[in-house]
């Protein structure tokens, strides 16, 4: 086995450690060759699952205690790539805040970009998030979409990116299992269309279906659109599905956070052989 390169640090401002902290998710990303530019994994359980999905790393930043305990495996499986680390307190004053008791962050490359039609390949499930902007429910739906059997997930041009540092913590590593692709302008309902899905936007509009109703679940394939919480789905969407849908409500309630309304469409459109999952993610 190849040695680790461990670097004790005093401070985060040289290029190798600097990266951490002092670049942006805009700055790590390369918008012209997405393959070149660098994410930030956090945690270990997310760490391990980027590593076994075969992403590449780059650099990790350890808490010492951390090293011969449940940091080792991602150790091992990280190779002789820098490892920088610290004493708690030095981790602390550098970072400015608490350090989580498993405290592992992993610098990794950005695989090359799969098509719309790569991701869909084999999926009867997908989600298409129009205009989701928050990382955190981006990382949610993502973490859903891998618990409740959608196969894959599309975004408009205007969505954030997946592998946002704070999409990637909150959805435990669900963006490494799930295929997901960046769909170009005007390209949804055209591809959509062509590979046999039906579509369903969820919308609250007067006489529209229900989430429940049977022929949303027996479509052989099916897209779910989801919009952004303010606006919704625009209306040039809403005008082209093939269905619009509505989670049925108490009196008084009139929506819900787009995280939780994929949830529950997943769960109640998933297709028929859908397995049950083995493990919690």
């Amino acid at each position: 086995m190849r040695r680790m390169r461990l670097m004790e640090l005093t401070d985060l401002q040289g290029p190798g450690p600097g990266l951490f902290y002092h670049l942006t998710d805009a700055q790590l990303r390369s918008k012209q060759e997405p393959e070149k530019g660098i994410f930030i994994a956090e945690g270990p359980k997310v760490v391990l699952s980027a590593l076994q999905a075969g992403y590449e790393p780059v650099s990790v930043l350890i808490r010492r205690k951390m090293i011969d305990g449940p940091g080792a495996e991602i150790l091992r499986r990280c190779g002789d790539v820098p490892v920088y680390t610290a004493a708690d307190e030095v981790l602390s004053a550098l970072t400015g805040f608490k350090l989580q008791r498993s405290w592992v962050l992993c610098a990794m490359r950005r695989p090359r970009p799969l098509t719309a039609e790569e991701a869909l390949r084999g999926v009867r499930r997908t989600a298409v998030l129009e205009g989701i902007t928050e990382p955190s429910n981006v990382g949610a739906i993502f973490r859903s979409a891998a618990a409740l059997g959608a196969g894959a997930v599309l975004l408009s041009p205007t969505c954030c990116d997946p592998l946002h540092r704070r999409s990637v913590r909150v959805c435990m590593g669900s963006v490494f299992q799930v295929p997901w692709a960046r769909l170009g302008p005007d390209e949804a309902f055209p591809l959509l269309k062509r590979l046999d899905f039906a579509t369903v936007g969820l919308a609250l509009m007067k006489d529209c279906l229900t989430i429940d109703d049977p022929r949303l679940a027996a479509a052989e394939r099916l897209a779910i659109f989801l919009g952004t919480e303010d606006t919704g789905l625009a209306e040039e969407t809403i005008r082209q599905c093939d269905h619009i849908a509505k989670i049925p409500m108490a009196a008084g309630i009139d929506s819900l956070n787009v995280a939780a309304a994929a949830a529950i469409a997943f769960w109640q459109l998933r297709s028929g052989d859908t397995a049950a999952p083995e493990s919690s993610i």
